[in-house]
């Protein structure tokens, strides 16, 4: 229950589907194909025909889903950062009922948070480890010059010219 939306409830459901004994599935990718939580690639000649999620275990994948719902509108932990950052990196689509429906680009990050959260499972139970959540600013601390370009590139469509100088300590 140390992982960001994983409740007791949801930590039961994955103990009593998946069992205690990760032995049974070698690689976390197995688990989580297992589970149903991978996207499909269905690609021929450079066209992508489908990316549907394939069938699975469908009391984990609902408690994964909620799971990762609620893992996804919080601002301080890193599922968060991750949920904005893969459904930002998607193309907005039309949605037929705003208040009910989710976008498609906030399923396909769902579905993506679903996967980390099952495999950041699988290893806390393989090595016997707690969960530590690396932060919302876990991107920005690793990548700091994507995230300075980033925000040059986004100054600069808003119409400012930008200058860059290192910053100097007046102490």
């Amino acid at each position: 229950m140390s992982i960001p939306g994983f409740s007791q409830v949801v930590a039961d459901v994955f103990i009593a589907e998946t069992g205690a004994d990760m032995s049974v599935f070698p690689t976390p990718g197995q688990l989580a194909s297992w589970a149903g939580v991978v996207p499909g690639c269905n690609e021929s000649a450079g066209r992508i025909k489908s990316a549907k999620t394939r069938p699975g275990n469908r009391h984990l994948k609902a408690a994964l889903g909620v799971a990762a719902l609620s893992a996804s509108r919080s601002t301080n932990t890193y599922y968060g950062a991750r949920y904005r950052r893969i459904a930002g990196r998607r193309p907005p689509q039309a949605r037929t009922n705003k208040s009910r429906r989710q976008s498609a680009a906030g399923q396909t990050a769902v579905v993506a948070l679903e996967h980390k959260m099952l495999t950041t499972a699988w290893h806390m139970l393989v090595n016997g480890t707690v969960f530590q959540d690396p932060g919302p600013d876990y991107y920005t601390r690793h990548h700091p010059a994507k995230t300075k370009a980033a925000a040059i590139k986004q100054l600069q469509a808003l119409g400012h010219d930008v200058t860059v100088e290192p910053h100097t300590d007046a102490a």
